[in-house]
């Protein structure tokens, strides 16, 4: 079943942010996001979704990554390529677990250390998920609102970005809709224009 776009927003500046329904692994874009663990061991939730779907190159590179550079630290991230996907890249971002303590800043450093990383190899467009909502238990709502903040917050940093557009990426209804809510209020709020749609892609 193809991944249904819930909402679409375009900055002032051209960039698209789109909140999309649907399986990240199908995602047709330079780079996907994973949530990854520390020792990029990809073994359950979105990690282990993206890892059976891009067969076994992917944890063999992350393998290889953790033996060359040390765990990611949490807040961080680290790019491999993407295997059988149809994502170029993936970039595994080490969200914080709920209760260790400045979570919200260390999120927000991994989502940034992710569209860095793309930056840096020059992408054009990613998908990125809620990270650390599933089984590192961050609250969904106070998640995705930290996620969207750290995207907007990047683009308006860095307006030489090679980045063109950022999708939200849920498979479960619920924060995908948190995610859709999320750029129609910022639309209102700025004046951007957007558009709240379903449609496939």
């Amino acid at each position: 079943m193809a991944n249904t776009v819930l909402a679409t927003l375009k900055r002032p500046d051209g960039r698209i942010l789109r909140a999309v329904q649907g399986d990240i692994t199908r995602e047709a874009v330079d780079a996907i996001v994973n949530a990854a663990n520390e020792y990029l061991a990809h073994g359950g939730g979105v990690a282990g979704a993206i890892a059976r779907a891009g067969g076994p190159t992917i944890q063999e590179e992350s393998s290889r990554w953790v033996r060359e550079h040390g765990p990611v630290p949490t807040g961080q991230a680290a790019i491999t390529g993407g295997g059988r996907l149809p994502a170029r890249y993936v970039i595994h971002a080490v969200g914080p677990r709920w209760g260790m303590g400045n979570e919200e800043t260390l999120l927000r450093q991994a989502v940034q250390s992710a569209l860095a990383l793309a930056d840096r190899h020059g992408l054009r467009s990613l998908s990125l998920p809620a990270i650390s909502t599933g089984i590192f238990g961050f609250p969904k709502p106070r998640g995705a609102e930290v996620i969207f903040r750290a995207v907007m917050d990047y683009l308006d940093a860095h307006p030489d970005s090679t980045l063109q557009e950022i999708r939200f990426c849920n498979i479960d209804a619920y924060t995908a809709r948190l995610f859709a809510d999320l750029l129609a209020r910022a639309s209102t709020a700025s004046g951007d224009r957007t558009k709240d749609e379903t449609g496939t892609d």
